[in-house]
């Protein structure tokens, strides 16, 4: 059968999806654009209750295109994603191996007008529309109510094309107090000295005699004196960390498992070299994409989020104040490449030594400065 005739029109879906523990509470957003002005033609958002980063990502692009073809049936689509997984898969490059995103995946390509759409990845810089209905939604459902959009399109249009040229100057806003965070990576264990690799649902090894001297060598860093409250990963190595420097300071230490290591699944407690014998497609697949979780595992994007919720909660709670979190190294690298605007693919490039010490402020309007990166 040949492709239905199109009405020479193209809109451009930007679709995208989230999941607050992966699997956790989920939710996507997505925007439909006309592809020659960039007007934005419409916004889509839901909470989906508890599901993975991929399957809220699918729901995201099949959200996107039904409103698409709501406003032009006979259109072209151009789907844009930060998904790499996605835009792989429904381009027909990579298998689809879950169960749920199968029928995601058949589900789209039913709906999908033959021959008259393209998938294209994007950096999630800007895909930053579509990542903001996503979060709303969450935080809706947080809150106890549905996705309520807050702007109209033509005000989010506005809003993303006015030129600053035409923006008279005013007075800086006030940003208010800064959060001071000081970011440790937990000292040494067995695992650290063997070079393996070990996550959040992993064997959870202590500290040894050398994690526990970086543990007081960080206690006793300029950096932490006068710290209000230390801030633990729910991990004993971080705990036993953060227990040191609070006795060390004087400060209340807390618990939040946000803070947690990646969950690396399968891969758990074995050296790189094996992971990449014994998982050679998966490793690559994984190494390439910040949407790939390692074999019952979890992905960088699922920990970026989660990241993130943690330090607006942080924000919220202790803006003014000096904190200390005691935390892991992907965790870590997640929030230094937040604050610095880096693409997810430096995150592997980011080096954080155990016991080392990084230096941030942090403001409630999402602004932050580093101060410092790898103290040791």
């Amino acid at each position: 059968m040949s492709p239905a005739r199109g009405s020479g029109r193209t809109l451009r879906v930007e679709a995208d999806g989230g999941s607050r523990g992966n699997p956790g509470p989920a939710g996507f957003g997505a925007v439909v654009r006309d592809a020659a002005s960039g007007e934005v033609l419409a916004e889509v958002a839901e909470s989906i209750g508890r599901a993975t980063n991929n399957v809220a990502e699918y729901r995201g692009m099949l959200a996107g295109v039904k409103a698409a073809l709501s406003i032009d049936p006979d259109a072209t689509l151009d789907v844009r994603m930060d998904s790499k997984l996605v835009v792989e898969q429904m381009s027909g490059r990579w298998q689809v191996k879950h169960e749920d995103m199968r029928r995601l995946a058949s589900e789209a390509r039913a709906l999908l007008p033959a021959g008259r759409v393209t998938f294209g990845w994007i950096p999630r810089a800007q895909n930053s529309h579509a990542d903001r209905l996503a979060n709303e939604a969450m935080d809706a459902a947080a809150a106890g109510r549905e996705w309520q959009r807050t702007t109209t399109p033509a005000a989010a249009q506005a809003e993303t094309t006015a030129p600053a040229a035409v923006k008279a100057p005013g007075p800086a806003p006030d940003r208010g107090q800064p959060l001071t965070l000081v970011l440790v990576r937990h000292g040494s264990t067995l695992h650290t000295e063997e070079r393996r690799i070990s996550g959040r649902h992993g064997s959870d090894p202590e500290l040894t005699e050398a994690g526990l001297a970086e543990a007081a060598s960080a206690a006793a860093c300029a950096e932490v004196v006068g710290a209000d409250v230390v801030i633990s990963s729910s991990m004993r190595r971080a705990r036993q960390t953060a227990e040191v420097i609070a006795g060390s300071v004087g400060a209340e230490l807390l618990v939040d498992p946000q803070w947690d290591e990646t969950d690396f699944g399968e891969w758990d407690g074995s050296r790189a070299v094996e992971v990449v014998r014994r998982w050679p497609a998966e490793y690559a697949a994984w190494a390439d994409s910040p949407d790939v979780a390692p074999p019952g595992g979890e992905s960088l994007r699922a920990v970026e989020q989660r990241v993130q919720v943690a330090r607006e909660r942080l924000v919220a709670r202790w803006a003014g104040r000096r904190v200390v979190l005691v935390s892991h190294g992907d965790p870590v690298r997640a929030l230094l490449r937040a604050c610095l605007g880096a693409p997810a693919s430096v995150q592997r490039s980011i080096h954080v030594d155990p016991g080392s010490r990084s230096l941030l402020r942090l403001w409630a309007d999402g602004t932050s400065e580093v101060l410092a990166v790898n103290r040791v």
